[in-house]
């Protein structure tokens, strides 16, 4: 009996200990990032040298895609691990709790489960669902100021669509360094608990409004714009054209912009270099406060045992297909930045050109923290790559964008398919731009029913 009293009470003193040897977690979504990021050679000019040493220290994937490209179900998919087609959860209306009433976040489970603490700050998920109860021991969301405006060029008429310029304010006062100053607080800080400590940026959403200084370092004169043809519209089918205008749609999908086409007020404007510039100078912004949580977390007491996840929530066009903003679900508008580091078994300044799903990160967190993965997860952990990123892996990844209408993405191909029955289909072998829409083809019918049937085959409304 002494023997068995001393077993319990040796088993209760390793559980704590255990527990707080669990390695931190710092996770920091990124709002709109493309993979317009050095490393990745997204575009030519762009400045991430922040970024891009996190990923000296880990593993990027050049073929990270979201789950919807839309904030709201990208982030609830993340955060739930369950696609969109199960959730029901397709526009930035939905409630989470509404849909998703009894779905376990990962930071539920990881509080459960895993004794950690978990806080989080800025926007990690869409709107209101930020301050899910459930989710948080603590919430930091500082006050916005919604005065602050940047300068657009002064030649510009009250009705053009230019939510891009300059600001001339103490960068102090913008929201995203606010909370970069709360998380570094929190990595300043002694634990008593592993912790996980999301720290989202707003930026480079729009409006693309951020000091001179990160304009400076993108000159307006020799601005390179992205690669486009001018028929690329041309052999789209009818719901490709509609999400290429963003056209608001009646019929079901939700969340489409209702100003009409940006591209045709883009160019009647002279604004398409200014945009790409913002839109680098936003990104070099959000660069520059990534450098400073790497810094403090390096000068901390955690720094050896804290995994950096960095991520953005899906991708962005900037005038391909002579499209804008997100909402479609071609290569540009599906691809973003997924960088992950600081991880016992993760290889260090490593390309992962797997293709890899948002919907992976949820089980890879547990895989990497050591804790159990729970049934009913839709994404697989792809911890396996972070320790042989050539190995081999053929899981197609899945975009969703309303109501039936999915991507299937593989190492070759995309293939798409509307609510309608319309078809897309890509050789990314021989068209990385997605110039030429191969589904009328019929040399490509065996290729299109084999990844058919990756398709979803519930569709949650």
């Amino acid at each position: 009996m002494k023997t068995l009293s001393l077993l319990v009470a040796l088993l209760f003193t390793l559980v704590p200990v255990l527990g707080k040897d669990r390695p931190n977690v710092l996770f920091i979504p990124v709002d709109d990032l493309n993979s317009w990021v050095s490393h990745l050679g997204g575009h030519p000019q762009t400045k991430t040298p922040n970024i891009d040493r996190l990923a000296n220290r880990g593993v990027s994937f050049t073929k990270a895609y979201c789950n919807a490209p839309l904030c709201n179900p990208s982030r609830v998919s993340l955060f739930t691990g369950l696609l969109p087609s199960n959730t029901g959860v397709y526009g930035n209306g939905e409630m989470m709790r509404e849909k998703v009433p009894d779905a376990v976040t990962l930071m539920q489970y990881l509080r459960s489960e895993g004794g950690y603490s978990v806080k989080g700050g800025g926007k990690t998920f869409h709107g209101s669902s930020a301050y899910d109860p459930d989710s948080w021991d603590y919430y930091n969301q500082p006050n916005r100021n919604r005065r602050i405006a940047g300068e657009r060029d002064a030649y510009l008429p009250k009705e053009a669509w230019a939510p891009w310029g300059p600001l001339d304010v103490d960068e102090s006062e913008l929201f995203d360094v606010k909370n970069v100053n709360w998380a570094i607080s929190e990595l300043e800080k002694s634990h008593d608990k592993p912790f996980f400590l999301a720290c989202g940026f707003t930026k480079p959403h729009m409006p693309w409004y951020v000091p001179q200084k990160y304009f400076d370092m993108h000159p307006l004169e020799g601005i390179e714009l992205p690669d486009t043809i001018d028929n690329d519209r041309d052999d789209l089918p009818a719901w490709g054209k509609r999400f290429a205008r963003e056209v608001h749609d009646v019929s079901g999908a939700r969340n489409f912009a209702t100003h009409g086409e940006d591209h045709d007020m883009v160019l009647k404007h002279n604004q398409w270099p200014r945009a790409v510039q913002s839109y680098l100078a936003t990104i070099s912004f959000v660069d520059a406060h990534v450098g400073r949580l790497l810094d403090t977390l390096d000068k901390s007491d955690h720094a050896e045992n804290t995994i950096i996840v960095l991520w953005g929530d899906h991708g962005w066009h900037l005038g391909e297909k002579q499209h804008w903003r997100k909402h479609a679900l071609w290569e540009v508008t599906t691809r973003t930045t997924l960088v992950i580091a600081g991880s016992v078994g993760v290889k260090e300044n490593q390309l992962c050109e797997k293709p890899v799903s948002l919907i992976d990160l949820y089980p890879t967190i547990l895989d990497l923290c050591g804790l159990p993965s729970r049934d009913g997860l839709d994404g697989q952990s792809i911890a396996p790559l972070l320790k042989n990123p050539k190995r081999n892996w053929e899981r197609p990844v899945l975009t969703t964008f309303g109501y039936q209408n999915h991507a299937i993405r593989t190492e070759r191909w995309r293939y798409i398919r509307y609510v309608d029955g319309g078809e897309e289909l890509y050789d990314h072998n021989s068209d990385p731009n997605e110039w030429t829409n191969l589904a009328g083809n019929p040399e490509f019918t065996d290729v299109i029913s084999k990844l058919k049937q990756t398709m979803p085959k519930v569709n949650r409304k």
